[in-house]
């Protein structure tokens, strides 16, 4: 089971498979013109979408059409042409991306921070300083970006670890694992060997959001479903969890925003 970010709608942006041209190959990158410039489009196939979907990425503007079988692929591109103009206008609300350097601010743990770079030697590469709210990094320019994005993964994945372990005790369920990834669709999931993974991008997120949407899949661990029980354990772990849903449907897209 998995929490999702962003569930794409069904019309205009969907069509059923059909017809016989030449399959493109999954994961080829063609190109489209938007506003008179070439924009990528990404082919992927996916056997459980049940239509061919046109998604563009809520951060970066990057286009997708997403495909239930390769004889899907074959209309992939002449899809998403005939969806230009909506392509256009969900690329025109795109906000621009943020490099993660010193001089930059972003949202640690919800609150602002400024990235700073430090001459001396810290007590890591990349320190916190929660009285200034900074995040200082060391050593040279070109580094930063990497540092600063390690770090933010190392802070994400303590939190989330320590979290789904305190949640899991409540209610007597023990991950078998758990791992940080940078999906593009989910905040977190649960697999059917209980494994949970979790986005490191929480880490911009309040703390009642991130740990909102650790308690949700902790509690696929007890039911992997969206039933009414599912709900009841949410509600025990997190009872604000509907602000958090909340929030992360008004400022989810914009922890996309943030790139090595």
């Amino acid at each position: 089971m998995s929490l999702f970010r962003n569930k794409p709608k069904a019309k205009p942006h969907e069509k059923r498979d059909g017809g016989k041209q030449r399959a493109a190959p999954a994961g080829e990158v063609l190109h489209l013109a938007i506003d008179g410039a070439p924009v990528e489009v990404k082919l992927r196939l996916n056997p459980r979408a049940r239509r061919i979907i046109v998604k563009v990425h809520p951060a970066t503007g990057e286009v997708t059409v997403v495909a239930p079988s390769r004889r899907g692929l074959k209309h992939a591109l002449d899809f998403a042409r005939g969806e230009q103009d909506w392509i256009a206008r969900q690329r025109a609300r795109v906000p621009g991306p943020v490099t993660l350097a010193a001089g930059v601010k972003l949202p640690f743990r919800g609150i602002s921070h400024e990235v700073r770079h430090s001459s001396s030697k810290g007590p890591a590469p990349v320190w916190r300083d929660a009285n200034t709210q900074v995040i200082w990094v060391t050593g040279r320019a070109e580094h930063a970006s990497r540092r600063i994005l390690d770090f933010l993964k190392r802070e994400a994945r303590g939190l989330c670890e320590a979290k789904a372990l305190a949640h899991g005790a409540l209610i007597g369920v023990t991950p078998s694992r758990i791992t940080m990834r940078d999906t593009a669709s989910r905040w977190g999931s649960c697999s059917t060997s209980r494994a949970l993974s979790f986005s490191w991008r929480l880490i911009f997120a309040p703390d009642a959001v991130r740990d909102y949407v650790v308690a949700h899949e902790v509690a696929h661990l007890r039911e992997m479903n969206h039933g009414p029980r599912f709900w009841k354990l949410v509600e025990k772990l997190h009872p604000e969890f509907k602000a958090a849903q909340a929030w992360l449907r008004t400022h989810g897209k914009n922890l996309q925003r943030y790139k090595a």
